[in-house]
Formats: C-alpha cells, sequence, structure tokens
C-alpha cells in the first residue's frame, strides 16, 4: 500500500471487532479500519508495526501479530506495560482506537523460502513470529519444517495457547516450558534454550527466528552459535521507544540506524557490526 505524506502522520479509526485474552497480561485486539474501502485495501508484511494511539494516552508502537495472508483484520498482541496499554487493556469490543502504519522492515519472507524454519521466543515475544508462522502455514509448500520453542514464567503466562494447538495440527513441532510449574503442569521447567537440547537442524537449509526479552535473546544466541548457526542465518526483531515510526525523529537510534526504518527486523550479522549493547556476552 503507498501511503502519502499526510497519511503517514494521521492516525485512521480502527474498530476492536474481537479481544482474545492470552493471560493475564497479554490481550490480542482484533481491529478492523471503521473506512471498509481502506480496510479492504490495507496490506502490511510479517515483521512490521503499527503506531497505536488513544487519546489522552500518547501513542506507541506495536507489532503486528496477524499474517497479511489473512486480511479483512490486523491483530495487536498487547503487554500490559505502560498508561496507553493500560487503557488498551480496558477496551470493549465497538470501541476505537486510532493507527497509523504499517511501519519498518519486515521479515525476509523470500529469503525464508525452502527453509528449516525454528522459532525462538519467550512471552509476548511470540507475537512477531506469530504473523511469519502462519503465513509459512498459508504457503505451506514453500517452506520447510517448522519449529517452534516458547518459554514463559508459569503455565498460566503461557500466551497463544489456541494457536499452539492448532500449529500441532498442523504439523509444526511445539515445545513449551516454564520458569515455575504449577499443579497439572507435566512438561518441562527451565529456561527456553534446554529446548534447543537434542536439536539436530540441517544448518545448510535453516533460519533461526527469535524474539524475547534481554536474557533470554543473549542466551539464545550463544547456543545457536554453539549449534553451528551463522550470524546471518539469525533473524530477530528490536525494540526501541519509537515516536513517529517513520525516521524523522531519530529517537530510536542504533550506531548509525534506525529501529523503525532500518528494522525492527535485523539479522543476527547487521546487529553484530552495529555493536548495540543486547549483544555484549
Amino acid at each position: 500500500m503507498i501511503q502519502t505524506i499526510t497519511d503517514i502522520y494521521l492516525p485512521r479509526q480502527a474498530k476492536v471487532e474481537q479481544i482474545v485474552v492470552e493471560n493475564s497480561q497479554i490481550s490480542t485486539f482484533v481491529l478492523a479500519f471503521s473506512d471498509q474501502q481502506f480496510n479492504e485495501a490495507f496490506r502490511y508484511q510479517p515483521g512490521q508495526f503499527m503506531m497505536v494511539s488513544m487519546p489522552h494516552c500518547g501513542e506507541a508502537p506495536i507489532s503486528i501479530s496477524s499474517t497479511p495472508t489473512r486480511p479483512g483484520t490486523i491483530h495487536l498482541s498487547v503487554r500490559r506495560a505502560g498508561h496507553l496499554t493500560a487503557a488498551m487493556h480496558e477496551l470493549k469490543p465497538g470501541d476505537t482506537i486510532g493507527l497509523r502504519g504499517p511501519f519498518g522492515r519486515p521479515f525476509p519472507m523470500e529469503q525464508l523460502r525452502n527453509q528449516d524454519l525454528l522459532f525462538v521466543a519467550g512471552g509476548i515475544g511470540l507475537a512477531p513470529l506469530r504473523a511469519v508462522i502462519n503465513a509459512c502455514l498459508d504457503q505451506r509448500e514453500r517452506f520447510g519444517s517448522l519449529t517452534v520453542l516458547y518459554g514463559s514464567r508459569t503455565p498460566s503466562d503461557i500466551a497463544f495457547q489456541a494457536d499452539h494447538a492448532q500449529w500441532r495440527q498442523q504439523g509444526v513441532t511445539c515445545r513449551l516450558t516454564v520458569d515455575a510449574a504449577e499443579a497439572g503442569w507435566d512438561g518441562p521447567v527451565g529456561l527456553v534454550t534446554g529446548l534447543l537440547d537434542g536439536l539436530t537442524p540441517e544448518l545448510n537449509r535453516s533460519i533461526a527466528l527469535i524474539c524475547g526479552p534481554p536474557l533470554m535473546f543473549r542466551a539464545v544466541l550463544n547456543r545457536l552459535s554453539a549449534m553451528g548457526f551463522s550470524d546471518e542465518q539469525v533473524l530477530t526483531t528490536m525494540e526501541r521507544h519509537m515516536k513517529c515510526g517513520v525516521g524523522v525523529c531519530r529517537h530510536c537510534h542504533m550506531d548509525g540506524k534506525l529501529a523503525c526504518v532500518d528494522g525492527p527486523v535485523f539479522s543476527l550479522a547487521e546487529l553484530r557490526h552495529l555493536k548495540i549493547m543486547e549483544l555484549a556476552d
């Protein structure tokens, strides 16, 4: 979709069609633009984000967690973390919010074709990867095997449970772990890196996509390197507090790059070149 200069600064009204409660802190908002013609023409790519606004609550970037292969609505999975996101968690179906976008460099879906894909996520980090996973499943013949490793604090905190069940039915290998077990949990307990044990990917045709909190991020990078993944075979999304989303304010500056336009998707090779703090051992 081609946007004019006016469009990129002007939020469009979108209505909450449905709210899926993922856990006590994360909900997925299913949205449709109030302008039906615009809604039907709206397009985006996995890995891009929207700038979300509400009156008197400001504006913030939120990753798109739905897939462009299923047009008509857009999903934003939101963790309660601040003033705006707390206000969003008070929304009800029929309420409206403001959206600008889509913005950012997406995941290179053509580069992923014919590759075995390993997704490693923690908490809300599965949201942007969810868009890629579902896009791959909707075009299954274009991609190799799909493996999802996901960690959360407790079983009650596991987000996207309906997706995990559906992905398994569609042949995706899904492995879950928690930091602390609860009654009835008989799965693994420990760091998400433990789920990498026993995996023997074909490195000549594999790409890893990771997203999660910094400590998990660094630990997973070390394990992937030990397994033989090159920096070019690892993709991730970088979170920065973006103000404009379009590269004007430079608030999301990263050692010569801007997260909003040069990212948020980067290869590990690109991040090492930037020498950013998240990659420090």
